[in-house]
């Protein structure tokens, strides 16, 4: 870890966002399984309705209830339509037997014209979930959010402040004053970022940082490199390096080894100054964000399932200490 900070499963309720492509996926779900391989009940809460998050334990997708995808790894996909019903079931009182028909289009139609009320449902849910755990009635130690992209996580997150600012008496009030305390509450909560060392996800992994600091309540928790790559060869090593791609000791290495030689000098070079000009990036995320920096190895594998989540895992694991 570069920039000590406390440990990320110390707290209750973490949610992660990040560039598409960066894999912010992959390590919500390692983060969710150290949190599990440490003695922790786990909610695992996808957002996006998917599917992908569980394919990452190797197990189908699954619905609105929570479903054991691995020891002490429990998932859930939010849906709209379902945290309405238990909204009105259990807030409102309201009885639902169901689906709700006309009430939902009826839903529909006022969350796309008024922004905010899908994402008060979302967060709404993991907030609810949240408050359940620490009174006991639920059994979740951790709870771990895939939740929306860079561009989208700070509306997602604000919308309780949102309908705050708009609502001042009543049961919507109420129940978004201990929402916004729930997410404010730096022991309890943070705001993770995922991003590469590359140039367009560390621009947007700054701007968020400083867009959370201004606009969110959210405690911000760490930033998560993910994809760096070795340093095959130092410095020091350049000269012997420059000198086995010279011509004459290119063939005298391919006369010994056989053909390829040169394909695998080529690549190694390409890595050795991929990595150099990705350290730029890393070393301006540094400079530019004052928040810990958790730093992951590009995996060189090509499948996804549970195998690749446990290796995250554990460079994760050496990272937090």
């Amino acid at each position: 870890m570069m920039g000590a900070g406390p440990d990320l499963l110390d707290r209750r309720l973490l949610f992660f966002t990040g560039k598409g492509g960066v894999g912010k996926s992959t390590v919500t779900a390692a983060v969710a399984l150290l949190a599990a391989e440490r003695g922790k009940q786990v909610l695992l809460v996808e957002v996006d309705a998917k599917g992908h998050l569980t394919a990452l334990f190797e197990h189908p997708p699954v619905g609105f209830d929570p479903v054991a995808v691995h020891p002490g790894v429990f998932a859930m996909q939010i849906d709209t339509e379902a945290s309405l019903r238990e909204y009105l079931k259990v807030q409102a009182r309201v009885p639902v037997v169901g689906r709700l028909g006309p009430l939902a289009r009826a839903f529909d139609f006022v969350a796309n014209a008024a922004p905010g009320v899908k994402e008060i449902l979302t967060v709404g849910k993991v907030c609810w979930e949240l408050r359940e755990s620490l009174a006991g009635r639920a059994p979740w130690d951790l709870i771990v959010v895939d939740a929306a992209a860079t561009g989208h996580v700070v509306s997602q997150l604000d919308a309780p402040r949102a309908i705050q600012e708009l609502v001042h008496v009543g049961p919507v009030r109420a129940q978004t004053d201990w929402m916004v305390e729930l997410l404010a509450d730096p022991v309890l909560t943070s705001l993770n970022v995922v991003t590469a060392a590359e140039e367009m996800p560390v621009n947007e992994t700054i701007e968020l940082v400083a867009r959370a600091r201004a606009e969110l309540r959210v405690p911000l928790g760490a930033v998560v490199v993910n994809r760096v790559l070795p340093e095959l060869f130092t410095h020091n090593d350049e000269a012997v390096f420059d000198g086995l791609c010279a011509p004459d000791a290119a063939r005298r290495l391919e006369d010994e080894a056989g053909p390829g030689v040169a394909s695998v000098l080529d690549g190694a070079r390409f890595a050795v100054t991929l990595r150099r000009a990705r350290a730029v990036h890393l070393a301006r995320l540094q400079r530019e964000v004052d928040l810990p920096l958790l730093l992951l190895p590009q995996l060189f594998v090509r499948d996804h399932g549970l195998r690749v989540t446990r290796m995250v895992a554990d460079f994760l694991a050496q990272e937090l200490g």
